[in-house]
């Protein structure tokens, strides 16, 4: 009798046991990869899924077996954008509410707090592995030999490749880092490609990388930051060459036909009209140096198409080793498109001295210059609209007329708060989170940055702290976005909000408080109508103006937007 009821008792105990094993391993199952891939300087309008042109059959496949989200914002620039992505609160929050130039003031220190956590620390709360490749941009403290407390790998990321610093050469990357270590890209022993070294392409492989190496049962996160298609237009000669004559017919025909592509989809409604060319660009007719302008275009694209093909790749990697279905995807955009004007005045300007002398760096010399003085081999960098854009030694933007077009069909762009600077695709793909009658839907409700770190704790059930140690930890601002995949109620409880050189802005359910610089008047639009920002409905409607502006007010203090350094304003 006792050996019988000894006997009972150790095969319930295995019983449970084993339970217990079974129950951690479907739990192990259910919660997915997460891979969130951004892009640098795109516009809401670029690939093709949202009306572009420019060939993107990867970020497009993602669409179609995925979701797309048709209000989903950015802060308006890089490295907030960046600080929000990784921390979850505001950016001010985490202390990054401009650049990297400190200011004195507890939102603008320009260095990503340590009373916030990363996406990365969090996550290995839940045993997640957690690797980078890309642009960092959130500290000011890039050089050799220097501090490294606020760098990927202090920050939680296992691995890491990329950039501390934000722009620079794609042929010739200025602080490129592999984990914590700075490295010429023709000595890195990590890293040798067959070919011509290209920044967008490192970034793709060693996202790629990091998922066949990854090992163990627990899940993983990856960041892939590129920083295609921010300045300068570099891309690899093949890839500009698909689109030589593409844009033949300009910046205007552009607009349009994207904006009809938009409609066809579903994109924008009917009601929401095109806004007009912005008068600081000319008619495509009117326009000088039109081949010079085509080649902006055509290597933007070009650059756009590269990032496509190395989403690709990643893609590859993951259903090679058998990680595709339960792997989160979402992809995104840092901020619109950018009117910045670099490089862009007449008549060649040369960043060096002696410039029919060559000067060729050593192989193992880091470069420590967002625009370089010379390449490698030692020719000098130019300037001017008298020099083609894609190789190594040229070095512009594409301007504000074809950021206009990028950013179809809204107003504005990366700087200003209106939807043409904050506006980002966003798609979800994940086949086993995702039901199939969802996969080519739009889903409507508006999302923030914010959002992402909620969504990750949420499905990888992670633990975000109070406190780590003595200091206390910013709560999360946002909200999971996981519901709004299969088509339900994310349940935001507070309006939206943004702050970027004093531009303002707020979203509550369809309405938008927006004003463009410290001193700007505050606009009202009614976002479900009047997507584009056409109607100001300010004077027809004061009290609500009034009511959304004070509660913008309260939520500047609050979360270190104010005091703000422009315009010498305090308050």
């Amino acid at each position: 009798m006792m050996k019988q009821t000894v006997s009972t008792y150790v095969r319930r105990w295995l019983a449970g046991v084993l339970g217990l094993v079974l129950a951690s391993t479907a739990f192990a199952a259910k919660r997915p990869n997460i891979i969130i891939a951004m892009a640098d300087d795109m516009g809401w309008s670029d690939i093709g899924c949202y009306g572009g042109e420019i060939n993107t059959p990867n970020l497009n496949t993602l669409a179609e077996g995925g979701v797309r989200f048709t209000q989903f914002y950015n802060t308006g620039r890089c490295c907030p954008t960046r600080a929000t992505l990784l921390s979850g609160t505001y950016a001010h929050q985490a202390g990054v509410g401009h650049m990297m130039n400190p200011r004195n003031l507890p939102g603008y220190k320009g260095d990503l707090n340590k009373n916030v956590r990363t996406i990365a620390e969090v996550m290995k709360t839940a045993g997640y592995s957690t690797y980078m490749a890309g642009k960092w941009h959130v500290t000011p403290k890039i050089q050799p030999g220097g501090p490294r407390d606020n760098w990927p790998r202090q920050r939680g990321f296992d691995r890491f490749y990329g950039t501390i610093h934000g722009a620079g050469s794609f042929f010739d990357p200025n602080s490129l880092t592999r984990e914590n270590t700075q490295v010429s890209p023709l000595t890195d022993e990590g890293y040798q490609p067959k070919g011509t070294y290209y920044y967008t392409d490192a970034i793709s492989d060693h996202a790629a990388r990091y998922i066949r190496e990854h090992k163990g049962d627990q899940p993983f996160f990856i960041y892939v930051a590129y920083t295609a298609p921010h300045w300068p237009m570099h891309a690899l000669p093949k890839d500009i060459a698909k689109y030589k004559g593409k844009y033949d017919a300009g910046w205007d025909a552009m607009r349009r036909a994207r904006y009809e592509r938009q409609l066809k989809m579903g994109l924008i409604d009917p009601q929401c009209k095109l806004t007009t060319r912005d008068p600081k660009a000319p008619k495509w007719a009117d326009a000088k140096n039109k081949d010079w302008e085509l080649r902006l275009m055509e290597t933007y694209a070009a650059m756009v198409d590269r990032l496509d093909q190395g989403m690709g790749q990643v893609v590859t990697a993951l259903k090679e080793t058998g990680q595709y279905d339960n792997t989160l995807i979402l992809f995104l955009a840092d901020n619109g498109g950018c009117a910045e004007g670099m490089g862009r005045r007449q008549g060649i300007q040369y960043k060096d001295k002696d410039p029919e002398q060559l000067k060729p760096m050593t192989k193992g010399e880091l470069q420590t210059d967002m625009i370089p003085k010379r390449t490698r081999d030692g020719r000098v960098l130019r300037q001017g609209t008298e020099v083609m854009a894609g190789g190594p030694d040229s070095y512009h933007g594409y301007g504000l007329a074809w950021a206009n077009a990028s950013n179809t069909p809204f107003r504005e762009y990366k700087h200003w708060v209106h939807e043409g600077g904050i506006s980002s695709p966003l798609i979800a793909h994940w086949p086993s989170g995702i039901n199939a009658k969802r996969h080519g839907k739009l889903e409507s409700q508006p999302g923030h940055l914010i959002d992402l770190m909620a969504t990750c704790v949420d499905l990888g059930q992670a633990t975000y702290p109070k406190k780590i140690g003595s200091t206390e930890i910013v709560p999360m601002q946002g909200t999971s976005l996981a519901p709004a995949f299969n088509g339900k109620k994310i349940g935001r409880k507070k309006p939206i909000y943004w702050e970027h050189e004093g531009n303002r802005a707020m979203r509550d359910g369809k309405w938008k408080l927006v004003a463009k610089g410290a001193t700007g008047p505050w606009e009202l639009y009614d976002i479900k109508a009047d997507r584009t920002e056409l109607n100001n409905l300010a004077e027809k409607q004061p009290e609500r103006l009034t009511r959304m502006a004070s509660r913008w007010e309260s939520w500047a203090v609050a979360a270190l937007a104010k005091p703000w350094p422009w315009n010498n304003r305090k308050k």
